[in-house]
């Protein structure tokens, strides 16, 4: 069963977090998820760190600001930056010893890119294992939605736009009411060719929870990232980096200059897959985490000298 609590960051917002597994476990796992997206998108990954037996790690899944069961942001802070600094406060109080290995999906690796940036000594001293889900560190660079250049430079004009005033909208949720009508649109945009409908569904109901301040307020700051510079000095940590060969919003292209930055990565392209990889190919997410875990496992010796007990608020 997950331990599920609540932690308030710096500027107040609090963030929901869940933990998996024995607190002294010998390796932690922390799960960052995608934009419009939560901690449910990783489910199946979660349910396969349990089956390592005594190898199992602790795994830490959490809500980014304004997604999900977290409290909202506001607009100025509805920043990569902001998130990679949630994250370093989610790892000083749910994992402040031992190695982690850090998996991200989508606006979950831009994150972990951030962390990287802003904190080089603590990634180069925690971070023993890395999994890049259809994820960039090039911003939009790449993206061309799966249309001809001109199509994708108006479609591009027309999100963006839609972003400001969604940025202003506050922080309310699309009723449920509306999901239906975008069900057509997110299954083109983030899914493949072969679609179980459990995952759409899933998907439907992360879009359902995240605010529209969030929706809109983060796409500047995902669109205008550059991180591969900060990538290769990250050294030959263990990293897996996968991206489906149908991804509209982060193609193949965006991965191959991640595993072409970071000298231990392995890189896989998915064929007939989208963008949503956690839920549409999970045994393959699943397979590549586990062996990073093991991987992770072996070259780093434990370091933790006492067990994990965080200061948090205990969610009701």
């Amino acid at each position: 069963m997950a331990e599920r609590s609540e932690l308030t960051v710096a500027d107040g917002v609090k963030l929901h977090v869940e933990t998996h597994g024995p607190a002294n476990a010998p390796i932690t796992v922390v799960l960052v998820h995608g934009w419009c997206l939560d901690r449910r998108t990783w489910r199946k990954q979660i349910t396969a760190l349990r089956h390592l037996g005594a190898r199992r790690p602790r795994v830490i899944a959490y809500d980014a600001r304004g997604h999900g069961r977290s409290g909202h942001t506001q607009l100025g802070a509805a920043t990569l930056s902001r998130l990679g600094d949630d994250l370093a406060e989610i790892l000083r109080v749910y994992a402040p010893s031992g190695p982690v290995v850090l998996a991200g999906h989508s606006m979950g690796g831009m994150t972990i890119m951030e962390y990287a940036h802003a904190y080089p000594d603590e990634f180069a001293d925690r971070v023993a294992g890395l999994l890049f889900v259809s994820t960039t560190a090039e911003g939009h660079t790449h993206t061309r939605y799966g249309l001809p250049p001109r199509l994708a430079m108006l479609m591009r004009a027309g999100e963006t736009l839609g972003a400001g005033v969604l940025a202003r909208s506050g922080p309310w949720a699309p009723h449920r009411m509306f999901l239906p009508a975008l069900r057509p649109a997110v299954r083109w945009l983030l899914f493949g060719e072969d679609l179980d409908d459990d995952a759409l569904q899933v998907t439907m109901r992360c879009v359902g929870r995240t605010s529209l301040r969030s929706i809109g307020g983060f796409r500047t700051s995902i669109g205008a990232q550059q991180r591969l510079d900060t990538l290769t000095t990250l050294g030959d940590v263990p990293a897996a980096v996968l991206v489906g060969e149908r991804d509209r919003l982060t193609p193949p292209a965006c991965a191959e200059s991640i595993a072409n930055a970071l000298p231990g990565a392995a890189l896989t392209v998915l064929p007939r897959a989208g963008h949503m990889l956690t839920l549409e190919r999970p045994d393959d997410v699943s397979e590549a985490l586990t062996a990073i875990v093991r991987r992770a496992s072996r070259a780093r010796a434990p370091k933790r000298t006492r067990s994990a007990s965080p200061q948090y608020d205990q969610a009701a």
